[in-house]
This record gives structure tokens, C-alpha cells and sequence, in this order.
């Protein structure tokens, strides 16, 4: 029997090998973190530029994970899936060998493009899984973002204190190979399939749509909030993302499918996504920061990169815990109600992190109950999408919520570092206790909208998880091949 074949028997198999890709990709998003203040010293480069590191590799996410999860639909999920796991391993490679920020920026903007592994990964498990294993599989794959990004401070803290900031480009490269070998190996192609084209022109008009205000609020902190830059990239790229909301609704064969995007079900989750993935990134940015402060701010605990980074280990554990028993139950009674717990649990972790955070066993609590909530909420969100689409749409539609996520997670980070640098004290330097607590409260905020805005949802989107459920006239116009 073919390795394909036998891994289409064991389920279990085909999802180590879809978390291991993903979690390389997801340590990628925040090893990177400890050792900016290092890559800055090294090249000789201004603090804003080496936030490009950071900038290039959202822009890029953001940009290309629709593109990746159309063409995953069209081409077959398990052969693109390759192309891209290859492709993160080149831009590993260029990070590790760069000795130049252009050269870095440029590995990680390739790093980046690989964020549609995420649609092609769901995919793969809605085609092949029993259907009661779906709801799992895709929970504890989504969860693997938030884990990844908590390891991922551990492990980027460590490399930093200990090799050098190289070290963690060549770690991605190393978790990449094994993973590409595995997936060729291991994983079945998916049957499922939607010919047609790429809409590249919507690829343009989403790619300057996107990363025009991201870069804007992205560099927000360094020209002020106030520069006709900032604001006018801000302005740009939202009229640029109406006009091709406009345009999609023309195409014959969009790169968004408008319509679909506006269903209540998905629209409400996909917002929702938003201000999750800006409360878990807020989280990931402050703890961080606080840690290593030194204690003369009177908050801090001037700790080395890695306790900092091990302060965040119970949130990572958590995640792997919550979101398969999120998984489980959303696949019995729908994704609703682990969405609205998680936002909740969120919520209540980051108010306490903003009104008693003075002692490190205080972090670790409030961690694992953020870790609680991001993962059982991360572990919902693909699947009330995937509840509410049919199959042929699948990759389509979670590439959109994995973007989001990328938007989300972007201006969470950003917004949390503006407020800490506008609270920054003249006689120590370093942000005010205060400039923290508003942080962690303006994460809170947006965790309590995610949950109300999931409150909204119907109580169980689950007409369309089978196939079955379409008529076979609409299925065979969609271009579905069993």
C-alpha cells in the first residue's frame, strides 16, 4: 500500500505531518522577537528598520495566503502544500546566510508568502477525515499558531542568549526539510478540486490593499500617528480595499468570493478573528517587555530573554490542551459557544495581567488562562467558517480568516508597542507602569468585542459540513472532482 494511502487510513499520521510544517512556520512569526535588539547591533541598522523583519513577514502573510489557498483549491492542497513548505525553507535559508537588512527583510518577506499553509492544512483535513475527527484535526492545527508563537519567544530567547540570532533562521530551515519529506510521503492529495483561474488583478488590488496600511500601522510608532504618511497609507490602502471588494463582485471566478464572504456567519467570524488575533498578540508583546525590565521601573524583573520567554510557557501548554477539547466539543453542539468562552476567558486573563502583574507567579497564572482562551477561541474560529461553507470553498474561505487572523495579529502588536513608547519616562527610559496597564486593558476591550460579536452568531452553522447537503447540480458546477 502507498504511504499516501496508508496515512489516508490513519488520520492521525496525516496531522503530525500537517503540524509540523505549520508549526515551523508559526515559531518563524515570533523567535524572531527576542533577537531584534541583537540583528540591530549586528547590522548597524535604526530600531525602525529592523522592524521590517517584522513588517515584511505580516505584509507577506497577509498578502499571499488567499492567493496560496485558491490555488491549493484549483491545483490540489497536498502538491501546493509542498511548493510552499520548499519555499519558507529557500527564505529560511536567505535569512540565515543574510549579512544586510535588505537581504534579511527579503528572506523574510519569502519567509512570509508561506502563511497559506494554514487553508491548505484545513483543507486537507475536511476532505480526508472522518467527519467526526474534522472538527478536532482543524482546532489543534489552528491552535499551532498560538503555540508556536509562545514557543517560539522560548526558543528565539534561548538561541539569542545563548548562539546568535542566525541560529533561529537555520532552525526553520531544519524543521522545514523533514516536513516537506513527509508531506510528499505521507499525506494524500486531496480529491476535491475547483478548476478555473487565479484572479491576479484581485491579487494586486488585495496586496496594495493590505499592505499599505499595515506597513502604515506598522510604522505608525517611529513617523507618529498624526504623519500624512502614516495616514495617508492608512487612507490608501482602504479605498484600495473597497474598490476590489467591487472588483471581486465582477469576476466570474474571484480570488474572494464577496457573496460567501458576506454571510453572517462568516462575516461575524472573521471579525471576531480580527480582534482575537490583536488581544493574542497585544498578550505576547507586553509579558515579554515586562519581564525583561529592570527593577528599578518598579514593575519589571530583569529577567535574561529566556525567562522571559519560559514565563509564557503555561499560555503555549494551555493552547495544546484547550484546543482540541474546543475541537471536540464545537464538532457535538457547534464552534459557537468554545468561540464565546475562549473571547471570555481572554478578556478576564488580560484585565488581571493590567491590575496585578506585580510578581512572576502572577504572569504565569494569567498566562495559562490566556492560553486557555486563545487556544479553544483559535481552535474555533476555522471551524465555524468551514461549518458555513460548502467543501469546494474551503481553502477559499479559511485563507480569508487566516488573513484576518495576520491583520489582527499585526495591529494588535503594533497598537501595544505605540502605547508602551508613548508612556516611555524620561528618568528611566523605559515605559511607565502605567503604559502597560493601559496595554493589557485595550487588549482586554477588543478580546470582550471579539466575544460579543461571536455572541451574534447562529447557534449552529452546520448545514453545509456535508457535502451531501449541496445538490450534486450545484456541486458539479463548482468544478468539484471526487
Amino acid at each position: 500500500m502507498p504511504p499516501a494511502d496508508a496515512a489516508r487510513r490513519n488520520p492521525t499520521a496525516t496531522l503530525g505531518v500537517l503540524a509540523l510544517g505549520v508549526l515551523a512556520y508559526a515559531l518563524s512569526q515570533t523567535m524572531i522577537a527576542p533577537a531584534m535588539p541583537g540583528i540591530q547591533e549586528s547590522l548597524g541598522i535604526s530600531t525602525s528598520a529592523v522592524a521590517w523583519t517584522l513588517t515584511a513577514y505580516l505584509v507577506a502573510a497577509s498578502v499571499m495566503t488567499a492567493v496560496i489557498g485558491r490555488l491549493g483549491d484549483m491545483f490540489g492542497k497536498k502538491r501546493v502544500l509542498v511548493a510552499t513548505l520548499v519555499a519558507f525553507g529557500v527564505g529560511s535559508a536567505i535569512c540565515a546566510l543574510a549579512d544586510s537588512i535588505g537581504m534579511l527583510v527579503a528572506g523574510r518577506v519569502v519567509q512570509g508568502a508561506a502563511g497559506g499553509l494554514f487553508p491548505l492544512a484545513f483543507g486537507i483535513i475536511r476532505d480526508e477525515f472522518p467527519r467526526e475527527r474534522v472538527a478536532g484535526g482543524i482546532g489543534m492545527v489552528s491552535a499551532i499558531m498560538g503555540v508556536g508563537a509562545g514557543f517560539g519567544l522560548i526558543i528565539g530567547g534561548l538561541l539569542v542568549d545563548h548562539a546568535s540570532w542566525h541560529a533561529i533562521f537555520w532552525l526553520g530551515l531544519a524543521l522545514t526539510v523533514p516536513a516537506v519529506v513527509a508531506t510528499e510521503l505521507l499525506v494524500p492529495e486531496s480529491p476535491v478540486r475547483t478548476p478555473g483561474r487565479v484572479d491576479w488583478g484581485g491579487a494586486a488590488l488585495l496586496s496594495v490593499g493590505l499592505a499599505a496600511p499595515l506597513i502604515g500601522v506598522s510604522q505608525g510608532g517611529a513617523w507618529g500617528w498624526g504623519d500624512p504618511r502614516t495616514l495617508g497609507l492608512i487612507a490608501a490602502g482602504l479605498v484600495v480595499l473597497v474598490l476590489f471588494g467591487r472588483y471581486e463582485l465582477r469576476q466570474a471566478e474571484p480570488l474572494v468570493n464577496m457573496r460567501t464572504f458576506a454571510l453572517k456567519p462568516v462575516l461575524l467570524t472573521n471579525v471576531a478573528t480580527i480582534f482575537v488575533g490583536f488581544a493574542m498578540f497585544a498578550g505576547f508583546v507586553l509579558v515579554p517587555q515586562m519581564a525583561q525590565a529592570a527593577e528599578s521601573t518598579g514593575y519589571g524583573f530583569g529577567t535574561t530573554a529566556t525567562v522571559a520567554g519560559l514565563l509564557m510557557l503555561p499560555s503555549t501548554l494551555l493552547m495544546l490542551v484547550a484546543a482540541p477539547f474546543a475541537g471536540r466539543i464545537g464538532a457535538r453542539r457547534g464552534s459557537k459557544g468554545p468561540l464565546v468562552v475562549g473571547a471570555l476567558l481572554t478578556t478576564a486573563s488580560l484585565l488581571l495581567f493590567a491590575v496585578a502583574h506585580g510578581s512572576p507567579a502572577a504572569l504565569l497564572l494569567w498566562g495559562a488562562l490566556q492560553g486557555a482562551g486563545i487556544g479553544a477561541a483559535f481552535a474555533a474560529l476555522p471551524n465555524l467558517i468551514i461549518e458555513a461553507v460548502p467543501q469546494h470553498q474551503t481553502g477559499e474561505a479559511t485563507a480569508v480568516n487566516t488573513l484576518l487572523r495576520n491583520v489582527g495579529a499585526s495591529i494588535g502588536s503594533q497598537i501595544a508597542g505605540t502605547v508602551l513608547a508613548g508612556s516611555v519616562l524620561a528618568s528611566t527610559g523605559a515605559p511607565s507602569d502605567g503604559g502597560f496597564t493601559l496595554a493589557f486593558a485595550i487588549g482586554a476591550a477588543t478580546a470582550l468585542l471579539a466575544a460579543a460579536v461571536a455572541a451574534l452568531l447562529p447557534g449552529a452553522v452546520r448545514a453545509r459540513r456535508a457535502e451531501a447537503a449541496e445538490p450534486a447540480e450545484s456541486r458539479a458546477l463548482a468544478g468539484v472532482e471526487a
